[in-house]
């Protein structure tokens, strides 16, 4: 295809944190925080005025998620019980910000992976499901580190973030008014988890993950043509966090729980994935592409139920390893990242002419599909 206009994702980058918690660890720490809890209030928990805490397990973790690590930025003082929560050095407003920093760094492998000059992107799009502040936007602290003369913004839909964010990359393309556009979703989710709630101390880790969306004209050899994109959403209370400059609450506040990621597990999944799977056909049919022949699904991670689930009513069958890689396992939620770690370490082997599709869903809810097709 030569014509003008069309986007493609010419590349995509990954940044990793070094340290990893494993479920053993987490188990460890939250037991032991439990432990001391209910010996701190016996006579309260004897009396009927609090509620003991039950203990968590690998095996309680594994068998609700698929999770058995995730990948954080400070991994001390989540697993200290007296903290168990990520802290670091509060940096000035002269250094980079932490999110822009891990931002930069999957930023930058994409560039090098398409082989691109930042002199020739033109926008930088920060897809993340928080932000580290309200202003300046993040992405132009990135877009200011990487030396790209252009423009930048933050958005925010949570977990399809990213989707999000290439489709609206990928709708300036359209529309002529960028050429190569940077969608850079850094999660350090790990700061809206509540490591102390036995439902969801597991979910979340961090990570940073860049996907380059430019022109067909100006994209390298090898990559991935835009089929077409397709976004949802529906508002729902079942996944939510209410931490704001309005409404904020310290750990020990009245009502501080619901500053952290809550939701109601057994609702998202039984809402969630006819909406997913739904919108994931009738897509497909509406730009002529049999969802039961997709050669490979990139799906959000957020629960291999789910997953398999949405993977078997698109594709007519139970999906292998092949057909819908995990990468949750190692990683946990990565909230927009997931869907996006997942085409990055596992599309290198498609064929040219193999059709895949990169969906997310979560909070809000929120739900987005980008259908790709590989060239070479």
């Amino acid at each position: 295809m030569n014509a003008s206009n069309h986007p493609v994702i010419s590349s995509t980058g990954l940044f990793t944190p070094a340290e990893s918690i494993s479920n053993e660890e987490l188990v460890k720490s939250f037991n032991a925080y439990v432990a001391k809890f209910n010996a701190d209030n016996a006579a309260a928990i004897e009396s009927g005025e609090v509620e003991r805490l039950e203990p968590s397990s690998v095996e309680f973790i594994e068998k609700a998620s698929g999770i058995k690590a995730r990948h954080v930025m400070a991994k001390a003082p989540v697993l200290d019980i007296e903290t168990m929560a990520p802290r670091w050095p509060e940096r000035s407003n002269e250094e980079l910000s932490m999110m822009a920093e891990i931002g930069v760094a999957a930023a930058k492998q994409a560039l090098d992976r398409a082989g691109r000059d930042v002199k020739d992107v033109d926008a930088v799009l920060c897809a993340a499901s928080n932000m580290e502040r309200g202003y300046p936007a993040m992405a132009i602290e990135i877009q200011q580190a990487l030396g790209i003369d252009g423009f930048g913004f933050d958005m925010n839909v949570a977990c399809s973030s990213a989707t999000f964010g290439i489709q609206t990359a990928a709708d300036y393309v359209r529309a002529g008014n960028a050429r190569s556009v940077l969608v850079v979703s850094p999660e350090i989710t790990s700061g809206h988890l509540n490591w102390r709630d036995r439902d969801s101390h597991f979910i979340f880790g961090d990570v940073a993950t860049a996907v380059l969306v430019e022109d067909v004209s100006i994209a390298p050899a090898e990559h991935w043509d835009i089929l077409g994109t397709k976004l949802k959403t529906v508002f729902s209370n079942n996944i939510r966090n209410n931490f704001g400059f309005l409404n904020r609450a310290s750990p020990e506040g009245v009502g501080a729980a619901d500053k952290l990621f809550v939701q109601e597990g057994r609702k998202v999944f039984k809402e969630v994935v006819p909406m997913v799977a739904q919108m994931i056909v009738d897509e497909a049919k509406r730009i002529e592409i049999d969802p039961t022949k997709l050669r490979r699904m990139w799906l959000h991670q957020a629960n291999t139920g789910m997953n398999r689930l949405i993977a078997h009513k698109v594709l007519g069958h139970e999906a292998n390893e092949d057909e819908s890689p995990t990468v949750l396992d190692t990683y946990g939620n990565t909230s927009s990242a997931g869907s996006i770690i997942a085409f990055h370490r596992h599309s290198e082997d498609l064929k040219p002419g193999d059709t895949g599709l990169i969906c997310s869903f979560g909070a809000g809810y929120s739900a987005g599909t980008v259908f790709v097709r590989k060239v070479a």
